[in-house]
């Protein structure tokens, strides 16, 4: 699971991304807002973010993340504790505003609420399960040899499987922000549709890539 941080102040930034990787989560942080907003669709499944930061307000950032992510569990972290600021964040869509400072483990359990995986198993049909929090592929109880990138692209379609997910989220997700083409897209999608049942993953033209979920089983 990989988390957004908006936090300017450079040691409370460290100190949470220490504390959240400690806890499994997979973090990336900025300190800019401007930044921020170019990086809320690199497929986050939370975001904590900073009211008072440079370029763009973590409120503003906020309003732009329910435009586009209108069920990512969302933090606000602030020394502001103006009324109407925190009444504003709520009403855009916030989960939780937490005032600092702060304990860091009122911050993780917040997170470990708001951010859990219901499930970490999705059925792929024909004996095939994909654990993404343990992150295996098995077939009848024996392991399905996986690279990492291919662990990546299931984890990241399996966090909605109604959802098609564009190119550029999978390069920023499983080519973790380098740069890749659609050609080494496609040939990850075609190593994978050899481990699994090869209607699993369908493609939208101009689009992207999703689970077809008209041909798994139906998800407990």
């Amino acid at each position: 699971m990989k988390i957004l941080v908006l936090e300017d102040n450079e040691r409370l930034c460290n100190l949470i991304k220490q504390a959240l990787t400690k806890n499994g989560y997979k973090v990336d942080t900025t300190d800019d807002g401007a930044q921020a907003l170019e990086m809320i669709t690199n497929g986050y499944s939370c975001f904590i973010l900073d009211i008072n930061v440079p370029s763009i307000d973590g409120i503003t950032i906020l309003e732009s993340i329910r435009m586009y992510h209108n069920e990512v569990p969302a933090i606000i972290i602030s020394s502001n504790h103006d009324l109407d600021k925190i009444q504003k964040s709520y009403e855009i869509g916030c989960d939780d505003y937490l005032k600092k400072p702060f304990f860091m483990y009122e911050l993780i359990q917040k997170v470990q609420k708001f951010c859990q995986v219901k499930s970490t198993l999705l059925d792929l049909g024909n004996g095939y399960i994909f654990d993404y929090n343990k992150h295996f592929l098995i077939k009848d109880k024996e392991e399905v040899k996986l690279a990492k990138k291919e662990i990546l692209f299931l984890e990241l379609l399996a966090k909605d499987i109604h959802r098609v997910f564009s190119f550029d989220e999978i390069e920023d997700y499983v080519w973790e922000g380098e740069e890749t083409t659609l050609i080494n897209v496609r040939a990850l999608v075609k190593r994978i549709r050899k481990k699994i049942p090869e209607k699993a993953i369908k493609i939208v033209k101009g689009i992207g890539y999703s689970i077809d979920a008209d041909q798994i089983p139906e998800q407990k």
